[in-house]
């Protein structure tokens, strides 16, 4: 018989959010390769049109949160933790079932994992065990 320890909730969805950050990372590195990507990006255009500071600034946001929500599944306390993985966990499933639309199939297969992780982010903020009141 294996030795298991029974890991808490929050390393689980700090471990979580680590793998949707690495996902995110390659499938934006393996896009570069997609022909004619570079030369957008010279050119000052994004998927969301052109590279204003504004539009920058909201998808710099809309990836720190994940990167920040690393430490905060850590650092929050339960209750917070709990719905905010369950909201953001959520978000960012959509977000990415509607960026995945008619892209590349390294694309889609990096999409397609990271909603099945953050699914199991907000099964696990849903499921997470309660203590019987003393």
């Amino acid at each position: 018989m294996l030795d298991d320890i029974k890991v808490h909730t929050k390393f689980k969805l700090s471990a979580l959010w680590c793998s949707v950050m690495f996902c995110y990372i390659y499938g934006d590195y393996f896009e570069l390769y997609q022909s004619g990507k570079l030369q957008q990006m010279l050119a000052g255009r994004t998927a969301l049109g052109p590279a204003t500071q504004a539009t920058l600034l909201g998808m710099s946001t809309l990836m720190a949160i994940p990167s920040l929500m690393i430490a905060l599944s850590l650092l929050l306390p339960a209750t917070a933790n709990r719905w905010l993985n369950i909201v953001l966990g959520v978000l960012y499933s959509v977000i990415m079932l509607l960026a995945i639309q008619g892209s590349w199939h390294f694309y889609v297969l990096f999409g397609l994992i990271e909603i099945a992780l953050t699914v199991a982010i907000v099964w696990y903020a849903w499921i997470w065990p309660k203590r019987l009141a003393s």
